[in-house]
């Protein structure tokens, strides 16, 4: 499968796409050097999301995974830039546990684009899967402007 790494200041950062869409994403690992044009739109606009607190993603993206799965980076995604939501918030809409949603959350195929560090527990930061863990999940959010006690 076609894969792109790009270097951002939180570490190497690669785009992995099938059939049109991407469906991967991830800290580390190999480096991919392959540039279709929607790995390269997609370098672009993670390279304007780390050049600016405004940025937003639109890009053609797959979930495979479950229907949990699937539902689960729905709701990430409906996450406005400098917002956050708690795990047990989107659990209660889902109709799953707070606990289920951290596993959900924790197996985002597509990290950063699909937001997963917006969610937050409901007394503190929660876990974060990406290098750094939750020093990442707290210069994302940063960056977004988002989650005020963390500024």
């Amino acid at each position: 499968m076609p894969a792109l790494t790009l270097d951002t200041p939180t570490g190497a950062f690669t785009l992995i796409e099938r059939d049109g869409a991407l469906i991967s994403a991830r800290w580390g690992g190999e480096r991919g050097q392959d540039e279709t044009p929607l790995l390269l739109e997609a370098a672009r606009q993670v390279a304007a999301y780390f050049a600016s607190d405004d940025a937003d993603f639109d890009l053609p993206i797959r979930i495979d995974g479950s229907a949990a799965q699937q539902a689960a980076c729905a709701a990430m995604s409906a996450i406005p830039r400098g917002e956050t939501r708690t795990y047990g918030a989107i659990a209660r809409e889902l109709g799953v546990s707070a606990q289920a949603m951290g596993q959900l959350c924790g197996r985002n195929p597509i990290p950063l684009i699909v937001p997963c560090h917006r969610v937050l527990g409901t007394n503190g930061l929660g876990g974060f899967s990406a290098p750094g863990g939750v020093e990442t999940k707290v210069w994302l959010l940063r960056h977004e402007r988002a989650g005020g006690l963390l500024i």
